[in-house]
Formats: C-alpha cells, structure tokens, sequence
C-alpha cells in the first residue's frame, strides 16, 4: 500500500518525506531518547535529540546511538541562553553558592522534603549550563556532522557561519515577531514560531496571531509552528496560517519510546489544558508545566525563583530525589496545552501515521465545506 504523501518546500529543505518535527525535548536526555529520535525519523518526519542539560560525550553517544537505528535525518536542540547568571562552572560549587547566597531557598527545599517524607539527594554529575558547556557541546554536534540544529533559547549567529560551511540546517525558536527578526538576523535556515500553548520553555504570544505575524516578518526564510500541535487538525491550521510545518513535543511524551515516567506519561493523558502552566520555579525560566503540589507550594512561600543556574540546580536535586523515591506526582513534567487533546499512550510511529492521516483529512474536509468563489 502506497503512503500518503504531504509535502512542504520543508520536506526537501531538510531531506525528509513529512513535514513534521520532533521537538528537542528534556535535559536529562529521557524526554527524547535515541529510540524516540529514530523512530520519528523513521516514521518520515525529522527526530531531534534535547542534549541541553547533557555532557558534550553523552550527546556523542546518543547521536551514535541514532545513527545505528536510522539513516535518516535528525537534530539536535540546545538552550543558547542569552544571559546567565554568574555562577559557578559545576554542580557541587553551584550548591556551595546556593548555600551561601541564598539559604532561604535551600532551606525551603530541605523542608518541603521532609514535609513529604522523601529523603534529600543529589544529581551525580557535575554539568552545569555555561558558556563553556554550550561551545563543547557544539564542538560535538560538528564533528559528528549532525544534519540539523535547533536553538532551543537564545543566538545562534555564532555557529551559523560554520554550521553552512559544513550543511548543518540551523533552526531558531521565537516566541516574537522581533525575536524572530533577530533569529532572520542571525543567519538561521528555518524559524520556529513557538506560541503560548506550548511546553516547556515558552513565551507569552498564542500560535494565532504568533504564527502569521511571524511569517510576514521573516519571509521567505521557512516558518515552523509550535505550541499546542497535538493532532492532524492543528497541522493543517498551521499550514493554513503559513507555516511550512510543525514542530510537535507534547504528542510525543506520551510515545512508547519517550523514556519519562509513565506516572508523567499519565499526566498528560489524563490532564487538562488548563492543568499545565507556566512558571519559572523548576529552572529560573518561564516553563509550562503540569502544575502540581510543589508549584503550589513555592507559589505560598513568597520566595521569587532565582535565575538559571541557581534555581535549575537547586530544583535538579528535587527532582532527582522525588524521582528516587518514586514520587511523580512531585516531579517537573513539562508538557503544554494539547496534552488535553492526548488520551492514551502509543508507538512514535502511530503517532506520526495519525498526525499525517489526520492532516490529509483535515485539508480535504476543508476542501469539501468551504465554498469560494
């Protein structure tokens, strides 16, 4: 049985047959896995690995690693930060910071976890985002000649050059119309236009007003939509906008291959819209996520997040020790508004057949109750 064919100039841009994107998720590495990247490849839409939070040889692996299960293109999606604050270089004297600069905080921490019975823990490696971090992860991401790469946050411009030389595809995420010039500025391939709905770090514009406004301004540099993309219908409202394709996260958490816990898988399945929001109390940066009692609870303190590193570093450890003693329901689960749209779990490549499916009918039906003259 011949497959269906959906094509954007995209699909020839970046060498795939659909014109959709797996968005570079996590910072652990478990939001997208070797397996998840592939498996969207595979299934004709373009994977891409969320390396942001992993050390420079752990992002080489898992590239290797999705090399021996597909021969298709992927990415890799990093977080530029424009600013940081001043903090140490690892984990261990990050934490010595914390302690020192702001004890309220660690002792709000330490409390809260002994108010829910979990023993305080540690993350066991010492990567900490930094300038330095992000020029070695770079240096990986060219000498293993990755097909694409996705700024997830921040100013490509600096990689660009050589990105071009050696035909990496370079993606900039906006949630503006003028950080998408900015994006236009620094040299990039395609602009993803990311909207409020989405999960994760995010901004504050929804997908429509964001997505057209955004493709005006950027022409005829490609557009990509984000946010709230959870089935076939979404696409096609996308395209409809002038995107030349999508850029899916949420839809794909609930994935067999994603690796995050099936208690958070749960979450998304069984939430609604209204149950993930935006805050910066697990990383410094405004986040959506599934709102839980721990976001209640720093919501109660009074205390303001501290900027990334400091509050990612302090909320790494509670998620590591949460995660130890199985309790999920505290734990970060960034996920966006269409998790309302998600009810069960499924294989990558159902979910990409579905979103290729649903779009081809969602244009025909379009085609089929719209009259014009």
């Amino acid at each position: 049985m011949a497959r269906p064919e959906l094509k954007t100039s995209l699909c020839e841009l970046l060498g795939i047959e659909y014109p959709i994107l797996l968005a570079g998720m996590g910072s652990r590495g478990k939001a997208t896995p070797a397996e998840l990247v592939a498996a969207v490849s595979e299934a004709g839409g373009m994977g891409c690995i969320g390396g942001s939070g992993l050390a420079p040889e752990v992002i080489r692996n898992v590239i290797r690693k999705v090399r021996t299960l597909t021969r298709k293109p992927f990415g890799v999606d990093l977080l530029l930060p424009a600013s940081l604050a001043e903090a140490a270089k690892t984990r261990s004297e990050v934490r010595s910071q914390l302690r020192e600069k702001f004890p309220k905080h660690v002792e709000f921490i330490r409390k809260l976890l002994q108010e829910q019975n979990v023993p305080e823990l540690e993350v066991d490696n010492e990567v900490v985002i930094s300038d330095q971090l992000i020029e070695a992860q770079l240096k990986v991401l060219f000498e293993e000649k990755v097909p694409m790469f996705a700024a997830g946050l921040g100013d490509p411009s600096g990689m660009v050059p050589r990105a071009r030389a050696q035909g990496m595809k370079v993606l900039g995420l906006a949630g503006t119309v003028s950080n998408a010039k900015r994006q236009a500025q620094a040299g990039v391939d395609v602009i993803v236009a990311q909207g409020y709905e989405a999960g994760g770090h995010t901004g504050k514009i929804a997908n429509f007003p964001l997505i057209p406004q955004v493709v005006d301004a950027v022409k005829p540099i490609p557009v990509v939509a984000a946010g709230g993309i959870s089935d076939g219908r979404g696409i096609a409202a996308a395209l409809a906008l002038g995107a030349t394709g999508v850029w899916v996260g949420t839809a794909f958490l609930v994935a067999d291959e994603c690796q995050i816990a099936n208690a958070m898988k749960d979450q998304i399945v069984k939430g609604r819209s209204q149950d993930f929001e935006i805050q910066r109390f697990y990383t410094g940066k405004t986040m959506r996520c599934f709102k839980n009692a721990v976001v209640e609870a720093w919501n109660k303190s009074g205390l303001e997040p501290l900027p990334m590193p400091y509050q990612k570093i302090l909320m790494d450890d509670w998620n590591e020790a949460v995660a130890k003693a199985g309790r999920w329901d505290l734990h970060s689960n960034p996920a966006g508004q269409g998790a309302g749209m998600l009810t069960k779990r499924k294989p990558a490549r159902q979910i990409m057949d579905e979103l290729v499916a649903g779009t081809i009918r969602a244009l025909r039906d379009l085609h089929g109750t719209v009259k014009i003259a």
